[in-house]
């Protein structure tokens, strides 16, 4: 039975892993903000706002605002994710928390063809807490820790992280270069074995420019190695008209079954909405995920 069992787990978690490599835990590659998803999950190079305390914490220096995000994520095979992430200035510099809880429902337990004997839930939690400074005007570091948990039927670990990242707004008005390791750090034994983490490094770039009084356009590219696994690129561009709508699309190398995403956003006074579709090919599925922050300032 136990064998049947963590079978359909592998299998079960497999199925939504964006890159399933050796590593466990791909609950930490799924993005941050339906913005950044939309735009291929370039969030390195083209998140500016509160979801940088998931891609890459030296961003954070970039706004001095407190800023709240909630997101709501449908993934595929019955993969949901609640995710909180939340911003300000203490004593002089930004703090920023982050909170994910995803949920993988109703794994069968089998021991044999007909009824299952039963179901249990999967669950997974990360909590971070980062910061991000100025090293010079135009070079800034930041850094996350991050309390990682797993709980598979009878069996639970948990362990720690971190992730490093660097900004630099170079002299060319406009454009930008992003670089990030995350994930690094270790987990306890799930039972017999420790669950390798997924870490990964991205580096990449953004370009933005008004087009007219009215639209405005920003794009990025970014390059996204997992350690154990292949890389990626991640390419996303969005169109906004007068601050107020936006419309946005992109691209990920690489993955056997996904690739384009789009997505739009509307921004209301100190509210923004957005959203991400994400189509999956050899009918997996789709995932649709909503966010909404709200800027204090």
């Amino acid at each position: 039975m136990k064998k049947t069992l963590y079978l359909i787990i592998f299998f079960s978690f497999a199925a939504f892993a964006q890159d399933a490599g050796s590593t466990g835990l791909s609950f930490l590659k799924f993005g941050f903000g339906a913005r950044n998803i939309a735009m291929g999950d370039a969030g390195n190079a083209l998140g500016t706002d509160v979801t940088t305390l998931f891609y890459n914490p030296a961003k954070l220096s970039i706004s001095r605002d407190s800023e709240i995000m909630l997101m709501h994520n449908e993934w595929i095979q019955d993969v949901r994710s609640e995710v909180l992430g939340a911003r300000t200035i203490l004593f002089g510099l930004p703090v920023a928390l982050g909170v994910n809880v995803t949920t993988i429902s109703d794994i069968e337990i089998r021991t044999g063809p007909g009824a299952p004997d039963a179901l249990f839930d999967a669950n997974y939690f990360f909590g971070s807490l980062s910061t991000g400074f100025n090293l010079t005007d135009e070079i800034s570091t930041g850094i996350s820790l991050k309390y990682l948990y797993e709980g598979l039927f009878e069996d639970e670990s948990n362990g720690w992280a971190a992730d490093i990242g660097f900004f630099y707004e170079t002299p060319v008005k406009g454009l930008a270069a992003s670089l990030s390791v995350r994930n690094l750090g270790s987990m306890n034994k799930l039972r017999s074995e420790e669950t390798k983490l997924p870490s990964e490094l991205r580096a990449g770039a953004s370009y933005s420019y008004n087009i007219s009084e009215s639209f405005g356009l920003i794009t990025g590219a970014e390059l996204l190695k997992y350690f154990e696994s292949s890389a990626h690129a991640n390419l996303g561009a969005e169109l906004m008209y007068k601050n107020t709508f936006a419309v946005r699309g992109g691209y990920q190398s690489g993955f056997e079954t996904r690739g384009f995403t789009a997505g739009v956003g509307l921004v209301w006074g100190s509210l923004r909405f957005d959203y991400a579709f994400l189509p999956f090919s050899l009918g997996i599925g789709n995932a649709n995920l909503l966010s909404v922050q709200f800027n204090f300032n």
